[in-house]
């Protein structure tokens, strides 16, 4: 076996060098005292001292044969220089052949890593990304246009947005994530998605072509895939470990989580920030078509498009043409192609650790995204941990973020012993922009918490605990009028409206958190086969109310979100649907409330204005998962 070489810092006290052959160590100190052999492994999540002093993370005898790195408080720290850094451009042959030109389609890749002594290797932090050369300015959907009603009852179908780009602005050399892990004894490697920048075939929104296009870079890290220079030499990884762990936000978040969900041999953990885990669930919503905040009218093949940046990008018409067939705008329902997109469905393959970043007030790639992910990860026994903010489609800041991101892939790519896996589950930034930790998500104590809705005419309804007497014959009336926005309908519940529904609780005698997902039933008719329903979650105070959460149904997915049904005028149904999950505190003297509308301007189709609905609020309520349940609500 060759000689490992490795370096460890004592809370920047002592420097030690580790010099390990077969299964013999050897240590010493700078003040001549020798580590204890007791001491050359460390227990997981258990950080053993030394005379007192912390060791603040080692390296085990499970790490790489030919590794050198330093710790310095439990962190890999720089000891390489980016200055002298090796730099390639390469072409790595995938399994897929996107364009239809009889050839491998081949991604583009930037490798940069550390100089190091011969027979070194070092483990690769990889972000995939379709952003690297820009995105074009791509017409988008009209959504002034009326919905689609089925034709016959049981008719079934068998980014953000531009999901935040790379910034500019990146510092200069290696870019952001080079020039902080290469110094660390890291790889890096940004690359181009297929039919983007210098990569060949087609983009596809999210399906197995770009999935399989993601994974080859990983395949050859692992020596299961090729290669090429821009000269066509073949070139290997043979300065790599195999260990590989992603990044990345929004759709080079995405990525990771869909690689993932193959099972990919050598890929160790993910850090999806602001990620897609289902993209039926970013272009659609309980069967209605809706769109990611700020991007009305997007939708998969002009997603596509924008990112089509590829040479000879006229070669990719076809596949663009298919992506515009299937996606299926006419019903909104979920079908195969949306489940050639859905990665939650196939968290039983994840072998990799994950690490879930995403903003409470993200309304790009909405909550839904992270907590079904969550969910997943949980029923399937993948290690992981949550860290939520206050924020919206961004990447994560403050709160240690650098040395949480550093420890973990130092615990997963390095093996060393840090306890990251060892602290509390989930980071939470509340309200005030303090943060929590916390054992889970939801919360612990969370209940669902049924309200109940009463109300007469247009006036402010209701929202009570104790169940109402059943009034069917008690009707509210909402009319559409889609070009009037969200905000300006929750404003002053007190005035009759017309356009909507309110509810409110009383003032509350203490502060109430709800953690998880709320659910909406509402009893109601429809004068005409097809509607928007929207429900908006209010918090009402002195101030200007804010929108909690909301949630869209087409009310013709009665049942599921992949079987449409058409609607009888007139009819009672009752309507259920989710709203976006949420962690949100409303404060003492402050009032829930909920309001329902039909269409909402900056998410739904925006048909005539008109349709009429009925509801029946007696026979109508809200399900909001609060922390203490019904003892939340002191009397």
């Amino acid at each position: 076996m060759r000689k490992k070489v490795w370096s460890i810092g004592l809370c920047s006290v002592l420097s030690l060098t580790l010099l390990a052959g077969g299964n013999s160590w050897t240590a010493e100190a700078k003040n001549g005292q020798n580590l204890p052999a007791s001491l050359k492994t460390a227990a997981k999540g258990n950080i053993p001292d030394w005379n007192g002093i912390p060791l603040n993370g080692l390296i085990p005898e499970t790490a790489s044969d030919a590794t050198r790195i330093e710790l310095e408080n439990g962190m890999t720290k720089p000891i390489y220089s980016t200055d002298e850094a090796i730099i390639e451009e390469l072409f790595v042959e995938t399994e897929v052949d996107s364009d239809r030109d009889g050839k491998r389609d081949r991604v583009s890749i930037k490798v940069y890593r550390p100089k190091t002594e011969p027979g070194v290797k070092v483990p690769v932090i990889y972000e995939m990304s379709p952003y690297r050369s820009g995105i074009l300015n791509v017409p988008v959907y009209n959504v002034d246009v009326e919905l689609n009603p089925v034709e016959h009852p049981g008719k079934g179908n068998g980014r953000g947005g531009k999901p935040f780009a790379l910034a500019k602005g990146q510092p200069a050399n290696l870019g952001s994530l080079g020039n902080y892990y290469v110094p660390r004894g890291y790889g890096v490697i940004l690359a181009e998605s297929i039919g983007t920048g210098k990569s060949n075939g087609c983009p596809t929104t999210g399906d197995e072509r770009e999935i399989l296009g993601t994974k080859a870079v990983i395949d050859w890290l692992n020596g299961r895939a090729k290669a090429y220079a821009g000269d066509g030499r073949e070139v290997s990884a043979d300065w790599s470990t195999g260990n590989v762990g992603m990044t990345g936000t929004s759709y080079n978040g995405t990525l990771p989580n869909a690689v993932a969900a193959t099972g990919v041999d050598g890929l160790k953990t993910i850090i999806p920030v602001a990620a897609i885990s289902s993209w039926y669930d970013y272009y659609r919503a309980n069967g209605a078509v809706i769109a990611p905040g700020g991007y009305q009218g997007e939708d998969t093949d002009n997603m596509a498009e924008a990112v089509l940046t590829r040479d000879n990008p006229q070669v990719c018409k076809d596949v663009i043409a298919e992506l515009t067939a299937e996606q299926d705008r006419e019903t909104g329902d979920y079908n195969e192609f949306w489940a050639d997109r859905d990665y939650v469905k196939d968290a039983k393959n994840i072998e990799a650790s994950v690490l879930v970043v995403h903003g409470l007030n993200d309304w790009n790639v909405k909550t839904k995204q992270f907590s079904q992910w969550w969910e997943a990860l949980g029923e399937n026994n993948v290690p992981r941990r949550l860290w939520l903010h206050q924020g919206g489609h961004s990447s994560p800041s403050g709160n240690n973020w650098p040395q949480l991101q550093n420890r973990w892939f130092d615990y997963y790519l390095y093996g060393i012993e840090n306890g990251v896996m060892n602290e509390p589950a989930v980071d939470i930034q509340r309200e005030d922009r303090t943060w929590t930790k916390e054992t889970s998500w939801p919360a612990a104590g969370s209940a669902p918490t049924r309200l109940h809705l009463t109300g007469e005419g247009n006036d402010l309804g209701k929202l009570q605990l104790k169940p109402v007497p059943n009034k069917p014959h008690n009707k509210q009336i909402i009319i559409d009028d889609p070009m009037k926005k969200a905000n300006t309908l929750i404003a002053d519940p007190e005035l009759n409206s017309s356009n909507r529904l309110a509810y409110m609780t009383p003032a509350l005698t203490d502060s109430v958190r709800l953690s998880g997902t709320p659910k909406v039933s509402i009893r109601a008719s429809i004068d005409r086969p097809v509607a928007n329903l929207t429900a908006l979650l209010v918090d009402y105070s002195n101030s200007s109310p804010v929108i909690v959460s909301r949630g869209w149904m087409d009310p013709q997915n009665l049942k599921s979100d992949d079987r449409s049904k058409s609607l009888v005028p007139g009819k009672d149904y009752t309507f259920e649907w989710e709203m976006e999950p949420k962690d949100y505190v409303f404060k003492a003297g402050h009032q829930i409330g909920i309001v329902l509308i039909a269409s909402d301007y900056d998410y739904t189709i925006r048909p005539k204005a008109g349709t009429k609905i009925n509801v029946i609020p007696t026979r109508s309520e809200i399900t909001l998962p609060i922390v203490g349940g019904r003892s939340a609500f002191k009397h």
